[in-house]
């Protein structure tokens, strides 16, 4: 084998104190094949060498938690199912932004299956798929081929995998102009006494690989996700993994159909890494040693290597641990649905994985240092006042004014983070199995539990500008978006996952970024009772490209899941009625228009700090509307986050096809405060039996300034009356809606016919 010098190191990413780790942990010089190895478990994307120290922060235990971090997948108790029996959901969002960058359909059709496959991997059969995208400008000349490119892949996978994709997000930036963001999550669901771990045991144990052939698709995948992009992000195609959702669909099948026996031990999906990953996590939880002959992998190319098969990343392969005299069965199954089946090694007591090809042995490493003793850094990072030199936001200062309320409407509502996301979501097969209750478009999807009337919503949710203007407030107020939008359906928010996006954690200030988001997320997940089960880490997203940025937004994206007990109390966004009550539940005083769309569209400013998030009271108004929805007191619910009040309203009128007239009275504050300030914590909904919401309130200990009529429903157009002293002198604008219709499709169809 080739000899192994200071240059085939670094190209491994690894520096030199890493490659004397290993060196320590070996007793000698490893061969390619173990260098290779590490390489791909010590980097960035596998081993969270920059983040771990500071994950422990975060709470991931609640009554309801079954399974919290370390596993495919994290798992909580959603009660009973038809049968009676427990359930379970079981979810976890992870990133594939650097393939997605690189060859956008592949990179994002390849992040559902793998997303996918950490789901169904524990024994659940996959319900729901979600996204969250970041893009850069609109007028940057890669970004409508990179839009299309993703959301093809998304579709195409999930459409044909037969999982419903149901909700998401999509914002634009020019920060993401070379590297973008594409973040998938899937939900599943399972009976909680049939839900599969990874750790392998038993001595003697038969090693299984099922699934697709193995091939040069995907080699240094990890690595490549954990270096930022250089000018020759064009030459990295190879590392982009092909997905074929067919195979995936056959896949979760014959796992799903497997599981319903008693042979698997253990199980683990190839994902980044591949063979590698998925041999040694499953060894490691275990305790054990595993012995793999490479020989006997099924492969689809000639003359693969030893190096090429355990660094390959080719998509729709998993790897099992059988009880010993299961393999006939287990594989009659597999070769029913059309797999590859194939025993390659056995469990050993030896701590080590040994790798044998062609009656030799070519790799011997000690697991404790591969997996457990992987390197982990407390980076230095800029305290909260030394960021907020670094980060140079300018003070909001004097706040500038609405002149004309209407024009400034139909402009944000035609601007690309809020126009409508049709485009998108009609290119995705939202109904498949027939369980969607809630389309894209509202504050969450949801989804019905087969087989009862109860459901499961959820949710994507992170404001990246406010994460870099304070990371800590844009930390808090991702979770707290998530808890609200599941709220506003109705549902009770029980445990979040997420995808920390980052840039490079050795820059001091984008380490900042990362402390001070996971300490806002974590002092928001204890205050709102809503721990984190699952997640991803993605750093080094920035890029030396030609015509691409440097560093992205901090993007803490969180995906929130909670159940709703009884669907057909679900609330969503549209107005339903003529005549009926409009009402603004939550913070009545200042508009917040620091970090605010209002400012950046109207304004091409992006000053200010972000608006302050009161935990308890987002835990108490959260709770207050779930109580409102369930006695049926709110026809129509709608958080209010980007672009204010008035964009909330709109986007309600518009769901409802009718119009409405709002008032809003002036205390203190201006015009543009008042309908397009983004303080945290409100909703607003539309009622029949205003003077029982007030009673509800009482309830809740909310006193009547938290819960202010502001409107009637009805008509074909917005009017916005705002007034001072005297309800005579106020200011009315009014807006057709066929116009505010016209202004919110014409972002997509515009761009993408130009």
């Amino acid at each position: 084998m080739s000899e192994i010098t200071p240059q085939i190191v670094a190209d491994h990413g690894l520096n030199e104190e890493e490659y004397q780790r290993i060196l320590n942990a070996m007793g000698r010089e490893p061969n390619l094949v173990e260098l290779g190895i590490f390489s791909v478990m010590w980097s960035e994307h596998c081993s969270y060498k920059s983040s771990r120290i500071h994950l422990k922060k975060l709470p991931t235990e609640a009554p309801w938690v079954i399974c919290g971090p370390g596993e495919n997948a994290g798992v909580i108790d959603i009660g009973e199912g038809p049968n009676g029996a427990r359930l379970a959901a079981i979810f976890k969002m992870e990133s594939h932004n650097h393939p997605s960058y690189i060859e956008p359909y592949q990179g994002a059709a390849t992040g559902v299956g793998g997303i996918l496959r950490d789901v169904f991997t524990m024994g659940a059969r996959p319900v729901a798929s979600l996204n969250a995208l970041r893009f850069g400008r609109p007028d940057h000349p890669k970004m409508k081929h990179l839009v299309q490119g993703v959301v093809a892949g998304i579709g195409g996978y999930g459409n044909c995998v037969g999982v419903p994709t149901v909700g998401g997000e999509t914002n634009f930036h020019p920060a993401y102009d070379g590297n973008i963001l594409v973040n998938a999550m899937t939900v599943g669901v399972a009976d909680q006494d049939r839900i599969f771990y990874s750790a392998a045991t038993g001595v003697g144990n038969p090693i299984v690989y099922v699934g697709s052939k193995t091939g040069r698709d995907g080699i240094h995948g990890a690595t490549m996700a954990s270096a930022d992009f250089g000018e020759d992000a064009e030459e990295k195609r190879p590392t982009v993994q092909v997905g074929d959702p067919f195979t995936e669909k056959l896949l979760i099948e014959a796992c799903l159909e497997l599981m319903a026996t008693d042979a698997i031990v253990a199980i683990q999906d190839m994902g980044a890494a591949g063979l590698t990953s998925s041999s040694v996590e499953m060894a490691s939880k275990g305790g054990c040693g595993i012995r793999l002959n490479m020989n006997k992998v099924p492969q689809r190319e000639t003359g693969m290597t030893p190096y090429e098969m355990m660094l390959s990343e080719s998509q729709e392969r998993m790897l099992m641990v059988l009880k010993p005299g299961k393999e006939e069965m287990a594989e009659a199954i597999f070769r029913k649905w059309e797999l590859d089946f194939a025993v390659i090694g056995e469990v050993t007591d030896t701590g080590h994985m040994v790798l044998e090809w062609n009656g030799e042995v070519v790799c011997d490493i000690p697991l404790a240092p591969l997996a457990d003793d992987a390197p982990l850094y407390d980076r230095p990072h800029l305290s909260r006042d030394e960021y907020k030199a670094w980060a140079k936001v300018k003070p909001l200062g004097d706040i500038p004014e609405s002149t004309d309320i209407g024009a400034d409407l139909l402009k944000l509502m035609a601007s690309p983070d809020i126009a409508s996301r049709a485009w998108i979501w009609q290119q995705y097969d939202s109904q498949v199995g027939g369980d969607t209750a809630q389309l894209s478009g509202g504050d969450a999807a949801v989804v019905r539990i087969h087989g009862t009337n109860r459901a499961l919503a959820m949710t994507t949710d992170c404001t990246p500008r406010y994460c870099y203007a304070d990371p800590y407030e844009g930390g808090k107020q991702a979770v707290a978006e998530s808890y609200r939008n599941i709220c506003a359906v109705g549902a009770k928010p029980l445990a979040i996952t997420n995808c920390l996006n980052f840039a490079n954690p050795q820059r001091p200030e984008i380490m900042a970024q990362i402390v001070g988001c996971l300490e806002g997320m974590a002092d928001a997940c204890r205050a709102l009772d809503y721990p984190i089960v699952s997640g991803n880490v993605s750093l080094y997203n920035e890029s030396k490209a030609t015509g691409g940025g440097s560093a992205i937004l901090p993007t803490p994206a969180i995906g929130g899941v909670g159940v709703l007990e009884d669907v057909s109390k679900m609330a969503t966004i549209g107005f339903k009625a003529e005549g009926e009550n409009i009402v603004l539940i939550g913070d009545q005083a200042a508009g917040h228009l620091g970090q605010s769309i209002w400012l950046r569209e109207l304004h091409s400013q992006e000053h200010g700090l972000p608006p302050f998030v009161d935990l308890d009271r987002e835990r108490q108004i959260g709770g207050f509307v779930r109580a409102l929805i369930a006695k049926g007191l709110a026809t129509a619910v709608h958080d209010c986050s980007d672009g204010g009040l008035a964009t909330t309203l709109a986007e309600m009128a518009l769901a409802g096809r009718r119009g409405f007239k709002a008032i809003q009275q002036l205390v203190g504050r201006s015009v543009a405060e008042a309908w397009f300030g983004e303080s945290q914590g409100r909703y607003v909904i539309a009622t029949t039996d205003p003077e029982q919401v007030l009673v509800e309130a009482n309830r809740h200990d909310l006193d009547f300034l938290s819960v202010q009529p502001i409107g009637l429903t009805g008509g074909s157009a917005l009017e916005f009356k705002t007034w001072v002293d005297r309800w005579d002198d106020a200011e009315v604008c009014s807006i057709p809606l066929a116009d505010l219709r016209a202004a919110h499709e014409s972002f997509f169809r515009n761009w993408m016919e130009s």
